[in-house]
């Protein structure tokens, strides 16, 4: 099954078109990564298969339901998100444990909630994971930016979602921020039992091993989508960026660099 199948996709808003004519699917075992300039549409894109948007035109299929046919509230807990908008409205004075086993109710925020032993060895298991077990009685507003990447991944994999959605997850880190999060994106990337992921992305240094296929996003319109290696090319990436690149792929990482 697809966990994202999308037909002829498009999002306007104000008489402009954000995406356009979109045709997608994500099969349950896949790792993708979305690539484009500013303004492409890659936010967009992430908010329609996050069931956070409804799209203007076509069919957006997500875990085996249409988008407009089910109740929104029912499909967001099986989707897994970070993104910066989400990372400014955990309360800075939380707890780190608390920001992670609260994804259990898809609350920001612990009020009264009664979470039960194994919500919080599911919490204790993926702060491991994530490297950031140590961080569990810091609080939030507290940690670096690379420490806050690493909880909000844990929190998005709290509820064992079946779609795993990063937006940008490296934005503003520094090399060494940058490097680790790519490792142990690497890691998700390579388990075999980890969910099917989108990963959004401007730089291709930060795409992570493992990733299979590749999206590449211009002015709301897929210019290229398919498995990595065929896609991810200095001509296909040229033409996204509509700029001369040279890209290289070394060790299972990539770079681009202007000719």
């Amino acid at each position: 099954m697809d966990v994202i199948d999308l037909a002829d996709v498009s999002v306007v808003r104000g008489g402009q078109a954000l995406l356009a004519d979109i045709n997608w699917q994500v099969g349950e075992s896949d790792r993708w990564v979305v690539i484009g300039p500013n303004g492409a549409g890659k936010t967009t894109l992430l908010q329609v298969v996050s069931a956070q948007i409804h799209p203007t035109n076509g069919v957006a299929g997500l875990l085996g339901e249409v988008l407009g046919t089910v109740d929104v509230f029912d499909l967001r807990p099986r989707i897994g998100l970070t993104s910066a908008a989400l990372a400014d409205r955990i309360p800075k004075g939380e707890r780190v444990s608390d920001v992670v086993v609260s994804a259990s109710y898809a609350v920001l925020g612990r009020w009264r909630e009664d979470y039960d032993e194994m919500d919080h060895a599911r919490a204790d298991e993926l702060m491991a994971q994530m490297k950031i077990d140590h961080l569990a009685d810091r609080t939030f507003g507290t940690l670096s930016e690379g420490e806050r990447k690493r909880v909000q991944i844990a929190r998005a994999l709290m509820t064992d979602p079946e779609l795993l959605l990063l937006d940008e997850p490296a934005a503003g880190l520094d090399l060494t921020g940058r490097e680790a999060l790519v490792s142990t994106l690497s890691e998700l990337s390579l388990d075999e039992y980890a969910p099917a992921s989108v990963l959004v992305t401007h730089h291709v240094e930060e795409i992570p091993r493992g990733v299979s296929h590749a999206l590449l996003l211009k002015q709301g319109r897929v210019v290229h989508a398919g498995p990595i290696d065929e896609v991810l090319t200095a001509e296909a990436m040229s033409e996204t960026f509509d700029l001369p690149l040279n890209l290289s792929h070394t060790d299972g990482r990539w770079a681009a660099r202007a000719r």
